[in-house]
């Protein structure tokens, strides 16, 4: 790929703690982008993946379900990863229910191609789903709009205020059935960038993510300016829970959970058949 000087690549992500904890050292200028302007572009994952269809951002948050969709043009990092570790989205309601309950509800899901909403539809095929915005969910529940919320984000660490129940926990069943974590999202960059591009760009991202770790106070503070209805405290729990090692590189579990959380997908039905490629 033919380049100039400052060339400006698109970073699509979204506008809460955990990406801006570990995108904040690179848009503050902590970490060297060399040759390349990283413009950062803040929006929820559901219009990020719609973006990734169409091929629109260079290096994109994308859920690993859209990713599916996406092998055509784009590679996954190796970094940037969001797993769920025994824990993960949450189903809730207003009233006390137990997962059996759940046969033939209808649930506020935080959009179709999340990885939170094809876990739903392993754990329980036989749903049926409302897309809400994924902040509007536990009020949409509250409100009794929907008996059930699938939550994503602050909203599996804050529901509690509203006086919602928790049902199931997607990534605990997740990790009693596989022993693995559930991947919910990556980092995906455009292939058309070719090989040269792809190594340096993603050294510069890695570079992010490791300098957001060993500064964590620090970026921690930054991040807060996306904490909703989260102390500082929370804050970091929640991004302790999605920015770790394997934030830093999937490594052999994190790359076996994707292709097995894929694959089973596929055996449902409710995703093509798709090779995960990564970059370098």
């Amino acid at each position: 790929m033919n380049r100039t000087v400052s060339q400006a690549i698109r970073l699509g992500h979204s506008p809460d703690p955990d990406d801006a904890f570990m995108w904040w050292p690179l848009a503050a200028g902590k970490v060297d982008s060399g040759s390349w302007r990283v413009v950062h572009l803040l929006e929820d994952i559901e219009s990020l993946n719609r973006r990734a269809m169409m091929g629109e951002l260079e290096i994109t948050a994308v859920s690993i379900h859209a990713y599916a969709y996406l092998a055509d043009r784009y590679l996954l990092l190796p970094h940037g990863a969001s797993m769920g570790d025994g824990y993960g989205p949450l189903l809730v309601s207003r009233e006390p229910m137990t997962p059996a309950d759940l046969a033939g509800a209808t649930i506020a899901v935080p959009g179709r191609m999340t990885s939170a909403f094809l876990a739903l539809k392993l754990y329980r095929p036989n749903v049926r789903e409302i897309v809400v915005p994924f902040d509007e969910i536990p009020r949409y529940v509250a409100d009794g709009k929907a008996p059930v919320g699938l939550l994503i984000h602050e909203g599996q660490l804050t529901y509690g205020n509203l006086g919602l129940h928790k049902v199931a926990d997607l990534g605990a069943w997740w990790k009693e059935e596989t022993g693995l974590p559930l991947p919910l999202g990556g980092n995906a960059i455009r292939r058309d960038l070719g090989p040269e591009a792809i190594r340096e760009l993603s050294t510069i991202l890695k570079s992010s993510i490791r300098y957001a770790l060993d500064h964590r106070e620090e970026a921690l503070g930054a991040a807060m300016k996306y904490a909703r209805d989260m102390g500082r405290d929370l804050a970091d729990r929640f991004v302790g829970m999605y920015v770790n090692d394997y934030t830093l590189d999937y490594g052999p579990k994190g790359r076996e959970a994707i292709a097995l959380f894929l694959d089973r997908a596929r055996q449902a039905g409710l995703v093509p058949p798709v090779g995960v490629e990564w970059a370098e």
